[in-house]
């Protein structure tokens, strides 16, 4: 398959050193990211060209073979995994066996892993129904700008690794049940990265990497629920040499709201109405979270009448019609009543047949309305 040319896509130079090429992959990993140009194709598609290109030049074997044939085809494969990419026995048992240094770089690979970061973020429900797009101040580890990631005082190449030869890893050979196999670990001495540092850097102290604060733009979707957990790769510390960077974990916390209880995509709201209103009906507007909701109150409506408003919930997460609403109705009883309405009411009461207390009503406001029938 024809490729674009990776040295192109980064904007380097053929002769370009594995630092060269990490530099320029993340500053163009970083303009490009979706996230960070949300709603535009072209750049999810650079993004993906930038990734594509340093698949290539970040793999000794895939770049020599792209500067012999201008394609990665056709790679040496082996017969035992049916396919490219130069899978072979070692890689089987470093499947089911593991690296028996636990962790660190894989073979072949020289460096160190940048650390997930993880950063918590505050929602309200609002937000939840129609998304949104939150800057994120994050502290994380980043390439020293002034050794430019090797370490080295001035920017200079670090020396190699007597122990793994720059490797960055050391093999093994272990005996199982299957016969001997070969393994590899992260090289002791120099912890994977294939590299000594005799002059450290004034700025990182030979580290390569330095802490910073940054802002990342995360765009949130709608539907989220309390608790959930979004992946922003590439987002966390930058790894050493030849390292993968970090990802960046938000988790988010959808704020409590007094006027309403959540249960998935359904709002929970109270109301209270008066006896009139029961006994009569009305027709109410009551605040929803983006907009007020219209309730209808039938004639007759009693204490703990569950009202379902369509289509005032939450929405789903990807996508779809939002959820109800239920209202919950309760009837106020009033506290304090004039002679008036005391009249007003027993004379509905004796119409309908209710037993009231005689004279004061000491009892609660009419025996909370309305006695027992006779």
């Amino acid at each position: 398959m024809a490729v674009k040319d990776p040295y192109e896509v980064l904007g380097v130079a053929r002769g370009a050193n594995a630092d060269e090429i990490k530099s320029a992959y993340r500053r163009l990993a970083r303009r490009h990211h979706p996230d960070v140009n949300p709603g535009d194709p072209s750049a999810e598609e650079k993004f993906k060209e930038v990734g594509e290109a340093y698949s290539i030049l970040s793999d000794p074997l895939k770049r020599a073979r792209f500067d012999q044939y201008g394609t990665t085809d056709d790679m040496p494969s082996d017969p035992f995994f049916g396919g490219g990419g130069g899978g072979n026995l070692n890689d089987l048992f470093d499947m089911f066996f593991g690296n028996m240094a636990g962790g660190g770089a894989p073979r072949g690979r020289r460096g160190r892993d940048g650390d997930d970061i993880r950063s918590d973020v505050e929602l309200t429900l609002n937000e939840v129904i129609h998304g949104v797009r939150k800057e994120i101040e994050v502290t994380r580890m980043a390439e020293c700008n002034s050794c430019h990631g090797t370490g080295v005082e001035g920017g200079g190449q670090p020396d190699t690794c007597p122990t793994c030869r720059g490797q960055g890893a050391v093999a093994s050979v272990r005996n199982t049940f299957l016969g001997q196999v070969r393994t590899t670990s992260p090289c002791p001495t120099c912890g994977g990265t294939g590299t000594q540092i005799k002059n450290p850097c004034h700025e990182c102290h030979g580290r390569m990497v330095v802490q910073e604060t940054a802002t990342v733009v995360v765009n949130i979707p709608p539907g989220v629920e309390s608790g959930a957990t979004m992946q922003v790769p590439g987002q966390g510390s930058d790894g050493v040499g030849e390292g993968r960077q970090g990802d960046l974990y938000v988790v988010l916390h959808v704020k409590e709201d007094s006027r309403f209880d959540r249960r998935g995509q359904t709002l929970i709201s109270r109301l209270n109405i008066s006896f009139a209103q029961a006994a009569l009906g009305d027709q109410l507007q009551i605040e929803g979270v983006d907009e007020t909701v219209d309730v209808n109150i039938a004639a007759g409506t009693q204490p703990g009448t569950q009202i379902t408003v369509k289509g005032a919930g939450l929405p789903p997460l990807h996508g779809g019609r939002r959820g109800d609403m239920i209202v919950l109705v309760q009837v106020k009883v009033p506290t304090r009543l004039s002679e008036a309405e005391v009249k007003l009411i027993r004379e509905l009461a004796e119409l309908s047949g209710d037993s009231v207390p005689k004279g004061e009503d000491r009892g609660g406001i009419l025996g909370g309305l309305f006695g027992k029938k006779k």
